[in-house]
C-alpha cells in the first residue's frame, strides 16, 4: 500500500494561490460578461479559480465586497476606455475629444451590461471612499468646455451632470431595450 492509495476520489488542490484577490476579480469579471450579479455566485468564482469557498473570505467578507471590488474595477476600465477614446480624438479637452469619452461610455456599457449596472448599483463613494477616475475625468472635461463655451461663467457641475446624464440616459435606453443600438445614434446624440 503507497501513501496515496487513500486518495483515490479526493480532489487536491494547492493551499496557496498567489494573488487570490486578483484571481477572484478577474473571474468575477469574466462570469459578469456571461450573466447578470444575481446569478454570480462567491463558491462558483472559488471552485472556477481553483480555491475552497472558504479562502474567499480571507479577502472578501461576503458576496457585497466582491462585487464591490468588481464596480470599482469596472470604473477603473470604464476611466481607461474614456481616455483611450480622448486620446484617439486628438487627446487634450477639445470638443471633439469630449464628445469621444461620451461614445466610450455608451459603448462600454453596451459592451458591458451586467457590469456596468453593478458599478451604478451603489453610490460611488460607498464602493471606493473616493471619487472614480471615470467620473473625475468627466468632471474635468465638462469643466474644460464650460470654460470655452462662456468665459467659465456656468456652472461646471451642471454642466458635467447634463454630460453624463445625457450619455448614462442614453446607455440605459439602449441596454434595457426601449430603444435599439445603433451607432449612428450614438454618434447624432453624444454630438
Amino acid at each position: 500500500m503507497t501513501p496515496d492509495d487513500n486518495n483515490v476520489n479526493i480532489e487536491t488542490r494547492p493551499y496557496h494561490h498567489g494573488e487570490l484577490r486578483a484571481a477572484l476579480i478577474t473571474e468575477g469579471l469574466r462570469l459578469l460578461a456571461a450573466r447578470d450579479v444575481e446569478a454570480l455566485s462567491l463558491r462558483e468564482v472559488a471552485r472556477n479559480v481553483g480555491v475552497s469557498a472558504t479562502a474567499v473570505y480571507r479577502h472578501f467578507s461576503d458576496k457585497d465586497a466582491l462585487m464591490t471590488a468588481l464596480a470599482h474595477e469596472g470604473l477603473t476600465r470604464l476611466a481607461q476606455a474614456q481616455h483611450a477614446a480622448a486620446a484617439a480624438a486628438g487627446g487634450g479637452n477639445g470638443a471633439e475629444a469630449f464628445a469621444a469619452t461620451g461614445r466610450a461610455y455608451v459603448r462600454f456599457a453596451l459592451a458591458n451590461p451586467a457590469l456596468f449596472r453593478l458599478i451604478f448599483a451603489a453610490p460611488p463613494r460607498t464602493r471606493c471612499g473616493e471619487e472614480p477616475a471615470a467620473l473625475a475625468f468627466l468632471r474635468a472635461n465638462a469643466a474644460a468646455a464650460a470654460r470655452r463655451q462662456d468665459g467659465g461663467s456656468s456652472d461646471v457641475r451642471v454642466r458635467a451632470v447634463a454630460a453624463w446624464a445625457q450619455v448614462h440616459g442614453l446607455a440605459m435606453l439602449m441596454l434595457d431595450g426601449q430603444i435599439p443600438v445603433d451607432e449612428s445614434l450614438i454618434d447624432a446624440v453624444v454630438r
